[in-house]
């Protein structure tokens, strides 16, 4: 497929939509089919059918629109008109409703909520848009022109510099320039090279990467093939973990329309480039998020983690160069050789450009994946997008990063969003994910939950992260249940250093990030419950004397 033919795809589908007087969009993202989305869909399909209106009116299938806790969602264009939790049975009453150009009020949601205004959509500019199943889609909303556009130009060094000045740095967690990445491994003489795709998503409240391939494989699939045009490697790989079965299922579809197109495969688009993609499905295993825990578990080994230099540009899968980058980072590239590194970067602030994806969870009112640009406020996020605290209560902090992140105290909401300033703060950015705890939540308990998570998650090659994560999570239990002492705080404190300092990989090396931004910003619940230990209060009375 060249250039010309994906025109002329892209006119063929717009042209069909075009027939249509409404189409008619529904969530097909996992958290709306969970709640019968596709049932709906099918439903739909069958009172437009029956009522003879399938000529002017089209129901389909899209990605995540974002706003889960009201799925499932649907949304009627081009009225822009959204509907929350639409069961099956409301199907006929929404056509009687669209044919008399009227609202059905009761399942009405207000589109200029700031949760959808707010927002600014580059990795997700086409989710609740595109059909996910439907390559046709995909390209009719510009899809593929970035790839052509580079192997007609065939400079692969133009495109390197593309991303350079974008500016664009991984959003996997470690923040590294994406651009500086793809020119290590660009720079290798040696062959052959690869490209894996990290989706190896595994935070506890995490679903951005989910999210991005269940609405928009493709794009993910782009993005991989102009990374390895650019740094010379013709084999791909999507590390996805097998809990994702919905996203396997498009991701394989993605793959199989793309190299029955030409768009993967021998000879791309009439050129000398090459280049396959395989799945790799992870067993569930949080450390293969670790770059050298994943690439030993794509060659079939356990996913333990190795230590480095050497870096994967320099030997990684099977001792070759190798670049890995995560599902969002791979979906922002498309767009970037599209409308130019300078446009990218014209959004965001300082050394952090672009946009990022979160994932909205815990005590706030609209629970969902959104898209905002670096540099707004964690207020901004939490009090407008998300709606705020419901119930009536205080929010207490905001946890960024997973596990590995850290707890900001609300006297923080003003703080920008951007990579310095939440490392600034004993946070991280992270893969995305941003919890909010309100006022009846223990800060002591939730660090523990996260240690318990990194513990259990921890593969045991080390020991600083093997045993030092179980011995913090018991330091952690005495104070959950009274019996801790001002000797065990000491000592909470000093293993949590010595884990940082001393583990092999990233897992454990941030795991005690949790306790030691609680330890920081809500010391008086460790105080207090060494108090709540009569033994603990009579050493403490002592010691004072």
């Amino acid at each position: 497929m060249n250039l010309d033919t994906l025109t002329l795809v892209s006119e063929q589908y717009s042209d069909e939509l075009a027939n249509y007087h409404h189409l008619i969009h529904i969530c097909a993202g996992t958290g709306c089919t969970s709640a019968n989305s596709m049932e709906l869909l099918d439903r739909l399909n069958e009172v437009i059918k029956s009522k003879g209106l399938q000529d002017v009116i089209l129901a389909k299938m899209v990605g995540c629109m974002g706003l889960c806790a009201e799925g499932p969602v649907v949304n009627i264009l081009p009225d822009d008109i959204l509907y929350r939790q639409v069961t099956p049975e409301d199907a006929e009453e929404i056509i009687d409703h669209l044919v008399r150009n009227e609202v059905l009020e009761r399942l009405r949601l207000d589109t200029h909520l700031p949760f959808f205004t707010r927002q600014q959509k580059t990795a997700l500019v086409n989710s609740g848009i595109v059909n996910p199943e439907s390559i046709e889609d995909y390209i009719a909303h510009g899809g593929y022109k970035a790839l052509l556009k580079v192997l007609t130009q065939g400079d692969r060094l133009a495109a390197l510099e593309e991303i350079k000045r974008s500016g664009l740095r991984g959003r996997g967690g470690a923040g590294f320039s994406t651009g500086m990445k793809w020119q290590f491994v660009y720079e290798k003489s040696n062959s052959p090279k690869y490209v894996i795709c990290n989706a190896d998503e595994g935070d506890p409240g995490a679903f951005m990467d989910r999210s991005i391939i269940e609405s928009d494989p493709h794009s993910v699939i782009e993005g991989m093939a102009i990374a390895a045009y650019v740094v010379g490697a013709e084999k791909g790989f999507i590390y996805v973990r097998a809990e994702y079965p919905l996203a396997i299922k498009r991701l394989r579809k993605a793959i199989r329309e793309a190299t029955k197109h030409n768009l993967l495969g021998t000879g791309i688009s009439g050129t000398g480039f090459n280049f396959e993609i395989d799945l790799r499905l992870g067993a569930g295993a949080f450390v293969c998020g670790e770059e050298t825990a994943l690439m030993q578990s794509v060659m079939g080994n356990r996913g333990n983690p190795m230590p480095r230099p050497p870096f994967p540009a320099e030997k990684g899968l099977w001792s070759q160069p190798t670049l890995i980058n995560n599902v969002e980072t791979l979906a922002n590239v498309p767009r970037i050789i599209e409308k130019g590194g300078d446009w990218f970067a014209s959004t965001g602030v300082g050394k952090s450009k672009g946009t990022k994806v979160f994932a909205l969870s815990g005590k706030i009112t609209h629970t969902g994946l959104i898209e905002v640009p670096m540099g707004i406020t964690l207020r901004e996020i939490i009090e407008e997008i998300g709606g705020g605290v419901p119930g009536g209560r205080k929010l207490k902090a905001v946890q960024t990063g997973g596990p590995s992140g850290g707890c900001i105290p609300a006297e923080y909401l003003d703080t920008q969003v951007s990579y310095e300033a939440l490392n600034e703060l004993g946070a991280i950015m992270g893969s995305g994910g941003m919890i909010v705890i309100d006022d009846s939540s223990s800060m002591i308990e939730l660090a523990r939950y996260f240690m318990e998570f990194s513990m259990d998650e921890s593969c045991g090659k080390c020991i600083p992260c093997r045993a030092g994560t179980a011995q913090i999570h018991n330091l952690l239990s005495l104070f959950v249940e009274g019996k801790a002492t001002e000797n065990d705080l000491e000592k909470l404190e000093e293993l949590c250093e010595v884990v940082c300092n001393t583990s092999l990989c990233g897992l454990g090396q941030n795991a005690p990030n949790p306790v030691i931004s609680t330890l920081k910003y809500f010391r008086n619940e460790y105080i207090e419950a060494i108090r709540r230990n009569p033994d603990a209060v009579e050493r403490m009375e002592i010691n004072h004397e």
